[in-house]
C-alpha cells in the first residue's frame, strides 16, 4: 500500500459509529457522515486533526445532520451523492458511481449503492482494502429498503460483493448482535456463521465493536449477501431468482 490512512472510529448517538479518516502526508481529514457534530468536533480535537471535508453516504439525518455545524466550525467542504443533493445540507460537490475523490495522496472510488435511499453511495479505498458503506450493508445485515426496490438493493449488494475479499467494511451502525439472531434463523447449519456468532457475543460482552466487518467473512455468513446461492434460493422458495430470494430474506428480517 503506497499511502496509509488512519481511521478513528467512535460511537455516537444510540448505535451509530462515527469515522474520521486522516491522511498523514497531507494532514487532510475527512468526516464520513455526521451523526453528531459536537462529538465529531471533539474527537477531531482529541486526535489533533482538522476536518477538511465531509463525505456523506446518504441524506438521512443520522448521517448528514451535523453537516452545517461542522462546516461552520471548520470551513470544510461537503461532498455527497448527486442523487440526493437537494437533501444534503451544505453540499459543495456532487458525486456519482465511478467518480474518484482524494484524501491527500489517497484516492477513493465512489460506488452507487441505492436501495436504502435512492442516491446512497459508498466510498472504496482500493489501496487500503477499506470501504465506507453507510447503511447499505452491515455486519450480518443490510439496510432496510426504504426508497428503492428489492431488485435495486440486490444490485447494490452485488457491487459490494465484487470488492476484494480482504476489504474491511466500515458500516454506520452496531447492529451485529441483533443481525446475528436473525441470520441463524435463515442458515442454522452454517458452521462459519455459528463461529461468527460466538465471536460477536464475546466482543459485545467485552464492550468492543464488531465493526469493521471483513467482506470475506460476510460472504460466508451474511444471508443478504448469499441470495445468489442455489441452496439459499431453494430454501427461501425462489429457485433461480436471486433478487426474489433477497427480497424474501429482507421481508423476514423486517418482520423479525
Amino acid at each position: 500500500m503506497s499511502v496509509l490512512i488512519e481511521i478513528h472510529q467512535f460511537p455516537c448517538l444510540n448505535d451509530n459509529y462515527g469515522y474520521l479518516v486522516h491522511e498523514p502526508g497531507s494532514g487532510a481529514t475527512i468526516a464520513i457522515d455526521t451523526p453528531d457534530a459536537e462529538v465529531y468536533l471533539a474527537e477531531a480535537e482529541k486526535m489533533g486533526w482538522q476536518i477538511s471535508e465531509i463525505w456523506n453516504t446518504h441524506w438521512h439525518p443520522d448521517h448528514a445532520g451535523g453537516n452545517l455545524k461542522i462546516k461552520e466550525a471548520t470551513g470544510c467542504r461537503i461532498i455527497g451523492p448527486a442523487g440526493e443533493a437537494d437533501k444534503i445540507p451544505g453540499i459543495d460537490k456532487r458525486l456519482k458511481g465511478g467518480d474518484r475523490v482524494e484524501l491527500g495522496d489517497a484516492t477513493a472510488t465512489v460506488i452507487d449503492v441505492p436501495g436504502h435511499t435512492l442516491g446512497h453511495i459508498a466510498f472504496h479505498f482500493p489501496d487500503q482494502d477499506v470501504a465506507f458503506v453507510g447503511d447499505a450493508v452491515f455486519a450480518l445485515g443490510c439496510g432496510r429498503v426504504f426508497e428503492g426496490t428489492m431488485e435495486m438493493m440486490w444490485e447494490s449488494l452485488k457491487r459490494i460483493k465484487k470488492l476484494p475479499k480482504k476489504t474491511r467494511l466500515y458500516c454506520a451502525h452496531e447492529y451485529t448482535a441483533s443481525n446475528a439472531k436473525f441470520a441463524v434463523t435463515i442458515e442454522p447449519e452454517n458452521k462459519a456463521l455459528r463461529e461468527y456468532v460466538a465471536w460477536i457475543e464475546k466482543r459485545r460482552a467485552e464492550g468492543k465493536p464488531t465493526v469493521p466487518a471483513l467482506l470475506e467473512r460476510e460472504l460466508e455468513t451474511n444471508p443478504f449477501l448469499r441470495a445468489d446461492l442455489p441452496e439459499m434460493q431453494l430454501a427461501m422458495g425462489h429457485a433461480g431468482n436471486a433478487a426474489a430470494t433477497f427480497g424474501e430474506i429482507r421481508g423476514r428480517k423486517d418482520r423479525f
